[in-house]
């Protein structure tokens, strides 16, 4: 392993009160030394880091890998790849793959597939059910002792309350997180847009902010009745923020995250049917992205993840309804993210919180920290550069991103992964 001196940085890390300008060295995949190098440490390589940012590395806290099962779509290595293009260097992916990840072989074979690649550390969440049926419960612990960090029934239905109930009472067992993508498909109804204005004109069928708010609700109150730990995925409406609000206050013990499109996006971008607008949950209100943007300041709101699904071309290339939705997203995150900074929204210091110590809290992980003694997972990035996103230079399999054109102001120029260089911006110029 190389020995490597970052040198002249800004230093910037929110879950060690850490702002200061200084250096940081990296040996044998560790931080050994901040703010000076010392006596003795002999650099193999220096980076001058000298007015530009370094944060501990990203935590993506949804990402679809497409692999196994969906591979023409992406595969571990090439979207661990685009993840170290974005400064990402811990990549969580849900339990809907092909298999479905139910069993310790299955989380076993993509811990095996992403040490291979290298390029990012990959972490699954388990299946709450078998083959997320909904029905039969998974052996959480288990799936715990393989390595995955929560355990969740991605966008499955479960077949009732009960049987939601007891998987709680059993996840609380082992104090495993659930990851909850609060949707009542009865009301989605095999929608595809916000119900509202925007929808009802264009003619698409609509999924009424009720299927999230319902399946919030419900969730909340069998959370507080068994103590289970509950983390919410990918929220869209301001009745769900507030309904989260109001349990954070009664001490229920509840997390959420929002996805970086929803945070700029409204289901006014749907209007010419872009299909890379399609999205679920759906793009919503004016008002709802503002609540959303309100929670994220104000600590309602614990992570931005950019729940990626890279798709084929011919994905998105049929009428509105009929695409697959998502967006390739892994490397817009943390673009995305800035962008509130420049806004307004929320500060520089709030904005890494919510991509490294906020998620790092969730999912119970030690990583992305500048400490003297922690994995060297490490993003620097030069905060004044401007530069067009562009589809057709993303490192993902897949394009499908509505950023196309955006011009963003804060760009990566490496990423260390322990202590690996993953990603140079001169090496891909």
């Amino acid at each position: 392993m190389k020995r490597i001196l970052i040198a002249g940085g800004r230093l910037l890390d929110p879950a060690n009160d850490l702002d200061m300008t200084g250096d940081l060295c990296i040996a044998d995949e560790k931080i050994v030394a901040i703010g000076k190098a010392p006596e003795g440490f002999n650099a193999d390589v220096k980076i001058d880091a000298a007015d530009k940012l370094v944060i501990p590395g990203v935590i993506d806290l949804n990402a679809r890998l497409r692999e196994p099962g969906l591979e023409h779509k992406g595969t571990i290595v090439s979207e661990t790849i685009a993840s170290a293009s974005g400064g990402i260097t811990t990549v969580i992916c849900p339990p809907d793959t092909s298999p479905v990840i139910d069993t310790p072989a299955d989380a076993e074979l993509i811990r095996r597939r992403a040490k291979q690649s290298a390029h990012a550390r990959v972490l699954s969440v388990g299946a709450l059910t078998m083959g997320l049926s909904g029905e039969q419960l998974t052996e959480m612990s288990s799936l715990q002792v393989s390595g995955c960090i929560a355990v969740s029934n991605a966008r499955k239905p479960m077949r009732d309350n009960l049987v939601y109930r007891r998987a709680m009472e059993y996840a609380t067992t082992w104090d495993l997180p659930i990851f909850v993508v609060p949707n009542d498909h009865r009301l989605a109804n095999s929608g595809c847009a916000h119900e509202g204005r925007v929808a009802n004109r264009l003619g698409l069928p609509g999924i009424p902010a009720s299927a999230e708010t319902v399946a919030v609700a419900t969730t909340l109150e069998l959370a507080q009745q068994t103590g289970a730990r509950i983390h919410f995925q990918t929220l869209s409406s301001a009745r769900s923020i507030a309904m989260i609000r109001d349990a954070q206050q009664q001490g229920v013990r509840v997390t959420a995250d929002v996805a970086a499109h929803q945070l700029h996006l409204t289901e006014m971008d749907i209007d010419g049917f872009d299909g890379n607008c399609h999205v679920l949950p759906p793009l919503r209100t004016l008002q709802d992205r503002d609540s959303l943007r309100q929670a994220v300041a104000d600590g309602t709101i614990n992570a931005i993840c950019s729940s990626h699904e890279p798709h084929e071309p011919d994905a998105k290339l049929a009428p509105f309804p009929a695409t697959e939705p998502g967006i390739s997203a892994i490397e817009s995150l943390l673009p995305l993210t800035l962008r509130l900074v420049d806004e307004k929204v929320i500060s520089l210091t709030r904005a890494i919180e919510l991509l490294t110590s906020g998620p790092a809290a969730i999912a119970g992980l030690p990583y992305s920290r500048l400490r003297t003694g922690c994995e060297a997972d490490i993003c620097i990035l030069d905060p004044e550069a401007s530069w067009e996103f562009r589809a057709s230079q993303l490192a993902s399999s897949g394009h499908n991103t509505p950023f196309d054109g955006w011009f963003f102001k804060g760009r990566v120029t490496h990423t260390f992964f322990a202590g690996r260089l993953t990603f140079s911006l001169e090496e891909t110029a």
